[in-house]
């Protein structure tokens, strides 16, 4: 049995729940989502604009498996759309520092040229000291795929700690050479 798959997904009062056929449409104050849910194996139930809850129709492996992730997905879609997603980059570096130039970040990361990263739609990027930069979306998969795009640019290296990392992110530090 699925632990996670068993909660009730609470709906906030800014938030509007739809089922039409086999998709659900979450619209919030930060925009609209449309996830895609297999009603041959799920039951939904969507009660009085409250709750959600999503049971499987006959328990097997591969229904206990989706479960979960059902769940999970439109509960993040939910939150993404009321409250939002963000997390924050740290510059660690001599000569690191990011800009916002239009729609593009412009991150001078001690290469030769400078790099400038388009910014997707439906995220915001705003950098509050040169050295930190915010990335706020509602869709919880896109803001970690473009942060995992700008940390690509230069991860953390083990010996200083140089690059770009999550904020409260752990890098394991290694002992240079010794004499």
């Amino acid at each position: 049995m699925s632990k996670i798959g068993k909660i009730n997904i609470p709906i906030p009062e800014k938030v509007k729940v739809i089922l039409i056929d086999n998709n659900i449409k979450i619209e919030g104050p930060l925009g609209k989502k449309i996830l895609g849910i297999d009603l041959d194996m799920f039951d939904l139930n969507i009660s009085d604009g409250k709750e959600v809850s999503i049971k499987p129709k006959k328990i097997n492996q591969n229904s206990k498996r989706l479960w979960g992730m059902n769940r999970s997905l439109i509960n993040n879609a939910i939150i993404g759309t009321s409250i939002g997603y963000e997390k924050i980059l740290e510059l660690t570096g001599v000569g690191f520092r990011a800009t916002l130039k239009g729609k593009q970040l412009n991150l001078q990361l001690g290469f030769s040229h400078d790099i400038n990263y388009d910014i997707p739609e439906r995220i915001k990027i705003t950098v509050e000291k040169q050295t930190i930069i915010k990335v706020v979306g509602p869709d919880k998969q896109q803001v970690g795929m473009v942060v995992s795009q700008i940390k690509s640019f230069r991860p953390p290296e083990p010996y200083k700690g140089k690059g770009i990392k999550e904020q409260g992110q752990y890098i394991l530090r290694k002992v240079g050479k010794k004499k």
